[in-house]
């Protein structure tokens, strides 16, 4: 959600209908220091504080030891029925509520600690008992988790480690006395057994294990620019008016080369839809599973245990180091903003990020030269005449906007700070409602005492207790206006700047025979040179994440003196010229780009359009556009069909997909298959052979086929599906690498050698060129195809 929740944009939306029609003109018409100095005039604190404090509570990011006993119980629940995967992540939801330091938390640890045994996780098995003692775990239950100790320890090879605490064990039961209960025979039978595992490891070795065909990483030829941090030698800076500041190929560029690697100057974590709770009187705990429980808050790194915040639920690290960096460097004024920043959006949340990790002394240097310096930030049109005339510039970088003294441009606050925040094309409704939401952010740290700590940078010692204040209707001081100005700056920035981390996130059954994948946004982003590309909505580079870190890479021959394009959101495979337009009008400009004065000026149909259109539900030819009304095109027919019949139909489909899926996840494939079939017999008599969904309907079916170990039927269907996204997207597109990819697991896992060989060197040449040759993915096909090759040649024969 990268705006504030509705409510509040509604209750904006009625504060800026009831302004005076001249004061409205006047903030339509202001710089960003007057629409705020203006604006917080307007302010009506304890009205809003209500509106707030109301949608606040539905956040729940504060501590909650009943929702905590809640996860708990739903995890012991899943343990049960050895869903260890899925308890974990309960058991963390439980140790995010609990309170630090409690007995109740080092009961998650330790819950969670035998749920990550049982997944062969033992290192951070380990990790999890250390918490657990270290929080206070319960005397009586410790000689349990010792064992589970010692056993982990046993299985990662350390003998000495794991006789160590076994000693500890048994001195402990010495110590409490004998007991007869059954509970204490079976921890005296767990010890028994696991000192004569011990002993026969001491006494016969495991013969050393040969490194297994490690696979050759290849190193990418990487040369640094000297003028733009993170980008290859083969690119230069430009900047004209008509295009402001762009990245051109200064020499032939290869498909699958290196052109850009990029660290986030910020980035947010996405914190998923159903994180919000309902506003009713009882509180429904949410146990869904949202990306702010799988990723850590800092690195974006995937998350197994994760560590919480000690001061809020909503935080969560992959380890201690993390939680402790985000805490000196900005999550100490975040965390008790927890339920604030949730409800004004992930915008808001990017802009006080922002600043914070600048510091005041950077942000107030700028937003004062913004005031001093340069009228021309509020005029794009004088500022690129007065770059573009300015001598430095056609000598070099200095002077194009963001450059240092050096004339380099650097992923830095100045150049984040001099991204064109377009304050005059916001509508004015939408600046009111971003003015509103900052100051609402600044207002509560100086309520919360923040503010000295955040100007001053004091030690984190006194952060950590931060002063409580009476809540003062008293305005803003100058230096939280000053951040408040920023603040607002980097919101309207982010409308045009904004940088979605997206990672390929496992769906499906996750039975592991094929690992389905599919793009999900994780967080929102500054790169700053990243930002720097135009728009192409046929781009000739592609984009690839790992957690922070932006890689971009050439995805076609990129000649010399032509001008590198991102993709800003829709593809022209993926959608018709008049749909891309009105999308990008969101980024301020008419895009025409090749792709788009082609299909323009051209009277053919959208190649998408006829792909993805109904067909006659009689004689199955392609229906003629209308807007109420379809028409078939075959005139021997002529069959009318009214749009809305043909959608609802579609919706129907969708529906009775998404069930089929779900009895697959219930394990009840046999119906699923049969549901799919039929969805896909139903899709035949009005969809198009070629429409996106009959391809996701293939792709679907060759998941449960392979969920059963029907490798052949699964490959027969992924094969169609293949054909129709290659249709789509072109036989070189990420979308064919990723299918590829499965198709590749699917054939090795059904033994066809000689074809799985060929799918794999296929997708690797794909999938090389848009994520690099260290890609999670290219590995995998490696050891895959290392194992093939290693057969005996009478196998390698007979397939």
């Amino acid at each position: 959600m990268a705006l504030p929740v509705e409510e509040w944009r509604l209750y904006a939306a009625r504060r800026w209908a009831s302004l005076e029609p001249a004061l409205r003109e006047r903030l339509a018409a202001a710089s960003l220091h007057e629409t705020l100095r203006l604006g917080c005039g307007l302010l009506r604190p304890e009205a809003e504080a209500a509106v707030l404090q109301r949608l606040c509570r539905r956040a729940g990011a504060g501590k909650e030891p009943a929702a905590a006993r809640i996860y708990r119980e739903e995890g012991n629940r899943l343990f049960g029925r050895r869903h260890y995967g899925a308890a974990v992540r309960l058991y963390s939801q439980a140790a995010s509520h609990e309170l630090p330091g409690s007995p109740e938390v080092s009961v998650c640890f330790a819950n969670r600690s035998a749920a990550l045994f049982h997944l062969g996780c033992f290192e951070v098995c380990l990790e999890d008992i250390a918490r657990a003692e270290s929080h206070g775990y319960p005397d009586r239950l410790l000689p349990k988790v010792l064992l589970r100790k010692a056993e982990c320890l046993l299985y990662l090879g350390r003998l000495q480690d794991a006789a160590d605490a076994l000693s500890v064990v048994e001195n402990k039961i010495a110590m409490d006395g004998i007991m007869t209960s059954p509970t204490h025979q079976t921890l005296l039978k767990k010890l028994s057994q696991l000192k004569i595992k011990i002993h026969e490891k001491e006494n016969c070795p495991e013969p050393a294990r040969e490194a297994c065909g490690a696979i050759q990483r290849k190193s990418e030829i990487w040369e640094e620019n000297d003028s733009i941090s993170g980008a290859s030698s083969s690119l230069s800076l430009n900047f004209d008016i008509e295009r402001g500041r762009h990245l051109v190929a200064s020499q032939d560029i290869l498909p699958g080369q290196n052109l850009l690697k990029e660290e986030a100057f910020v980035s947010v974590l996405c914190p998923g839809e159903s994180h919000l709770l309902q506003d009713s009187g009882e509180t429904a705990w949410d146990t869904r599973v949202t990306n702010a429980d799988l990723y850590c808050h800092r690195c974006l790194r995937q998350l197994l245990a994760s560590v919480p915040c000690r001061g809020c639920s909503y935080a969560k690290y992959c380890s201690q180091n993390c939680a402790d960096v985000a805490w000196e460097q900005y999550h100490r004024a975040e965390c008790s903003l927890g339920a604030l920043l949730l409800t004004l959006g992930v915008f808001c949340h990017v802009a006080l990020r922002t600043v914070l990790l600048a510091g005041f002394a950077e942000v107030s240097r700028l937003v004062e030269w913004s005031h001093d310096g340069d009228k021309d930030l509020h005029n794009p049109e004088a500022s690129c005449k007065h770059f573009s005339e300015a001598p430095d510039t056609r000598a070099g970088t200095r002077g194009i906007p963001g450059c240092n003294d050096n004339g380099q441009y650097q992923s830095s606050y100045q150049a984040v700070f001099n991204l064109l925040p377009h304050a005059e094309k916001h509508s004015p409704e939408h600046k009111f409602l971003c003015m509103l939401s900052v100051v609402a952010i600044c207002k509560r740290l100086q309520e919360a005492g923040l503010e000295a700590a955040l100007l001053n940078q004091e030690s984190s010692e006194k952060w950590s207790k931060p002063k409580t204040c009476e809540k003062t209707a008293g305005e803003l001081s100058p230096e939280l206006k000053t951040i408040a100005e920023a603040m607002l700056r980097h919101v309207l920035q982010l409308q045009c700047n904004a940088q979605a981390i997206t990672v390929m996130q496992e769906s499906g059954s996750g039975d592991g025979a094929v690992v389905n994948k599919k793009p999900v946004r994780l967080a929102t982003a500054f790169f700053p040179v990243l930002s720097l590309l135009n728009h192409s909505c046929c781009p000739n580079i592609s984009v690839s994440f790992s957690g922070t870190a932006a890689t971009v890479r050439a995805s076609q021959p990129i000649p010399s003196g032509q001008e590198i394009f991102h993709c800003y959101g829709p593809h022209r495979c993926r959608m018709r010229v008049a749909e891309r337009q009105q999308l990008l009008s969101q980024y301020f400009f008419e895009c025409r780009c090749q792709a788009c004065l082609d299909e323009l000026e051209s009277d053919v149909k959208s190649v998408v359009s006829v792909r993805n259109s109904f067909c006659c539900p009689s004689c199955r030819a392609p229906m003629q556009v209308g807007e109420d009304m379809l028409c078939c095109s075959n005139e021997a027919c002529a069959i009318s069909v009214s749009r809305e019949s043909l959608s609802r139909r579609f919706r129907d489909l969708q529906q009775q997909i998404k069930t089929a899926l779900e009895l697959l996840r219930d394990g009840k494939a046999d119906q699923a298959i049969k549901m799919l079939l039929k969805c896909k017999m139903d899709a035949g008599n009005f969809l198009s052979p070629e429409h996106l969904l009959m391809g996701e309907m293939e792709d679907h079916l060759a998941q449960v086929y392979a969920t059963l170990g029907k490798w052949q039927e699964a490959a027969r269907h992924l094969e169609r599906s293949i054909e129709i996204v290659e249709m789509h997207h072109g036989p070189s597109s990420v979308e064919i690498g990723h299918e590829l990819f499965k198709l590749a697991q699917i054939l090795f896992n059904g033994f066809a050698v000689s074809k799985a060989l060929s799918t794999i060197q296929r997708a690797e040449e794909i999938l090389s060129v848009h994520c690099g040759p260290q890609s999670t993915q290219i590995q995998e096909l490696q050891e895959m195809k290392t194992c093939l090759s290693e057969l005996p040649r009478s196998i390698l024969q007979r397939t």
